[in-house]
């Protein structure tokens, strides 16, 4: 891409690749499951052009980033961890910077902010709200007890057997399953049949806002080390519940907008909708100064409507320059 500077930088024992462009306040951005630093293209270009730093780490596990063998190398805590190490790295200078995150990106985001609050200005996630922690179910019980075994994030906790599907299903196809997807109920993976569709070699027609040349630089990518290390970010679903016991009933303590897409999967599961509208999200994002609802948009938002999103992000960040 055009511009976009790439480096390695080590962070706690491990090498991550980061893509970087322009000067100014640095905006870390975030991404999810299954992307890389790549989904955030459209708004590093915007946002360096309107005079920040766009950093956009492939997260651990992900691209050109070190994947360390272990499952429990993978916890939030260890993600955290390798944020704070890049900051100190490339933002020295800048007590706090601004925050972007989506899917996965999200989740960690609203830790970093549980975590070291004293690191971010303000945050823009998208797509996942915070929930507080439920200290009575364990995530993967409570997942399994409503939507069954062959929800997706189920199916993750399958070491191996997953991998192996996806590997048959070639990465290029996973990724138009996965970012074509605007089924807003529950993602179901039947064992052995993969996304469930009629014949796994049906014609996948590609969106507008994305191209084939963007599907091959994300599966060539993953085509390199698989989908474990990506994957492990579901298998520790019930670790980071464990390990954030102290952080029962906390509060996200910074100034907060949340974006999302009237049809992505995760707006439309189990009490979202009521929870994000009905004060649940604000009592415990008390800084959330608003709440967008896009129409007509699914879960990959910001590659979706990258232009309304890099206004999003802009009209929030300036401000608190």
């Amino acid at each position: 891409m055009e511009g976009i500077e790439h480096r390695t930088i080590r962070v706690n024992g491990i090498n991550m690749h980061v893509a970087e462009k322009g000067q100014g306040p640095v905006i870390l951005f975030l991404h999810g499951f299954p992307e890389l630093w790549y989904c955030w293209r459209h708004q590093m270009h915007a946002l360096a052009s309107l005079g920040y730093r766009a950093v956009a780490p492939d997260l651990r596990g992900f691209g050109d980033t070190d994947a360390p063998a272990e499952a429990s190398s993978y916890t939030c805590l260890h993600v955290v961890g390798d944020l704070i190490a890049l900051l100190d790295a490339v933002a020295a200078d800048q007590e706090k910077v601004f925050v972007v995150g989506h899917d996965w990106g999200a989740v960690i985001a609203w830790h970093l902010c549980l975590f070291r609050p004293d690191r971010v200005k303000a945050l823009v996630n998208m797509s996942v709200a915070f929930t507080p922690r439920n200290p009575q179910y364990k995530p993967i019980q409570a997942l399994k007890a409503v939507y069954g075994g062959d929800y997706y994030m189920c199916r993750f906790q399958e070491e191996g057997d997953i991998e192996d599907e996806l590997a048959n299903l070639g990465c290029a196809r996973v990724m138009k399953e996965f970012l074509t997807n605007r089924n807003p109920g529950p993602l179901l993976l039947p064992k052995g049949k993969g996304f469930g569709n009629a014949s796994p070699d049906a014609l996948i027609t590609l969106p507008s806002w994305l191209s084939e040349d963007d599907i091959h630089y994300y599966a060539s990518n993953f085509e390199k080390k698989g989908f474990t290390g990506a994957l492990n970010y579901f298998r520790n679903l019930d670790r980071n519940w464990e390990l954030t016991a102290p952080w029962t009933g906390a509060r996200i303590l910074v100034p907060v907008k949340f974006i999302v897409g009237d049809q992505d999967l995760v707006y439309n599961s189990m009490g979202a909708k009521d929870y994000i509208h009905k004060g649940g999200f604000k009592k415990y994002v008390p800084l959330l100064e608003e709440v967008v609802v896009m129409e007509g948009v699914a879960h990959f938002i910001n590659e979706e409507r990258p232009e309304e999103i890099n206004q999003h992000i802009y009209d929030f960040f300036k401000k608190f320059d």
